[in-house]
């Protein structure tokens, strides 16, 4: 089965062709056919295209919206640009995934989408006005250029923190905000924790009942998830993926009285203070050069600049502070687990986070954590009684696989 795994954006759709089926996922042997990121949808269009074992090709193209972002898509995958990836027609997609970010608590597993399911999407639209609007265009556009009839399925970010119990999602609010309006604790990068579990489970081949880790989604959007017997038990994003560990551009915790502080001395609106704490802080804030970690990491050795060893001094504090916490919430954990771009690709920032939580029994090994980068495996000592593992996320193969179980009717296993 051909499945095509959408994220769909206002201004861009990253998408992926996976070949796979119930066998093939049994075996580990899902095929990437080709995959590619459209930008700066609504203009002269910015297009990366990556057919099966090919390289990185670079074209642009006017592209009103995302509808015509996906017609570019589906026409690029039947052409020989796609090399051996080619398709013969539209016919030869069988399914379509989409990542939805938000699915509130409608949600608690993937769907087959049908026109109840878009309902309960756009009544979500409210908790991501940035994301889910994306989303649905995603899945129209899908309906019209690959046909009414293609079966359609969404992967919610939030699905996977539906298991979350009440003392870890509420706020300590007046209950009445949470009836009137779900007012909690949602969670988001659900996908990349689920997969990471899933993959932990398979290295060390545990059951869903053994599993009991802490995983860390460090990238541009950073979150940590207390999972305990396979399942979520706590998260660091909350209502919105603001909250929690200091990201790339967003501050993470903070004080909610800033926001009424910041309106007052600086004369901002409530929009203009939450777009401040979204898109101006976090590594960006702190340093004032970038929200590039690799960046950061190179100025800090090259010129020993304080404000960007302060932001990555900030960065890996707040990370392990969570860990701390979450060890303490679980009563102790087997493994920490890496993934995302900043988790699988900096093994100086994963020393810096463990370094201070030998106390909690996690000891890095420096020469296996060195040679790690963008690879899976274990970066603890042996005899370490809190083990370190680097698993690289893969949410795309997770939703192509949910995609193919729905449509087969097989159980999606959480």
């Amino acid at each position: 089965m051909n499945v095509l795994v959408l994220n769909s954006g206002s201004s861009s759709v990253k998408f992926e062709l996976i070949s796979t089926d119930l066998d093939l996922i049994a075996k580990n042997q899902d095929q990437r056919r080709s995959r590619g990121i459209i930008e700066r949808i609504g203009g002269e269009a910015v297009i990366n295209t990556t057919p099966e074992n090919g390289a990185v090709r670079t074209s642009t193209a006017p592209l009103r919206d995302v509808r015509a972002a996906l017609d570019y898509v589906v026409r690029w995958m039947c052409s020989d640009d796609a090399g051996s990836a080619k398709l013969g027609s539209v016919a030869d997609i069988h399914a379509a995934g989409h990542r939805v970010v938000h699915g509130g608590e409608h949600f608690s597993r993937s769907v087959l989408i049908d026109d109840d399911v878009i309902r309960g999407i756009e009544e979500c639209v409210e908790l991501a006005p940035l994301h889910n609007p994306g989303n649905l265009q995603g899945i129209r556009a899908a309906r019209d250029i690959l046909g009414a009839g293609l079966p359609q399925v969404a992967v919610f970010d939030t699905a996977f923190h539906q298991t979350l119990p009440e003392r870890a999602y509420l706020y300590a609010v007046p209950y009445q905000l949470y009836r009137r309006h779900r007012l909690r604790r949602y969670g988001f990068h659900g996908t990349s924790h689920r997969y990471v579990a899933y993959r932990y489970r398979q290295l060390r081949e545990l059951s869903l009942e053994q599993t009991n880790i802490i995983t860390i989604h460090l990238g541009n959007g950073c979150s940590a998830t207390a999972i305990r017997e396979g399942k979520s038990v706590d998260t660091s994003m909350g209502l919105t993926p603001l909250e929690g560990l200091m990201m790339g551009t967003r501050c993470g915790d903070v004080d909610a009285s800033i926001v009424e502080f910041l309106v007052s001395k600086e004369g901002l609106s409530v929009h203009e203070v939450e777009s401040l704490l979204n898109k101006q802080s976090g590594l960006l804030g702190i340093s004032g050069l970038t929200n590039d970690m690799r960046e950061l990491l190179a100025e800090a050795r090259e010129n020993d600049d304080r404000r960007t060893r302060l932001a990555v001094d900030l960065f890996c504090y707040r990370v392990r502070k969570y860990i701390g916490s979450y060890l303490a919430a679980m009563g102790g954990a087997d493994a920490v687990v890496f993934t995302g771009g900043i988790g699988e690709h900096s093994s100086e920032v994963r020393q810096r986070i463990c370094e201070g939580l030998e106390c909690l029994g996690l000891e890095i090994d420096a020469d296996r954590n060195s040679t790690l980068s963008g690879g899976e495996g274990l970066i603890s000592r042996d005899g370490s009684r809190l083990a370190a593992y680097v698993i690289p996320t893969d949410e795309e193969l997770m939703i192509a696989r949910d995609t193919v179980r729905l449509v087969r009717g097989e159980p999606i296993q959480y």
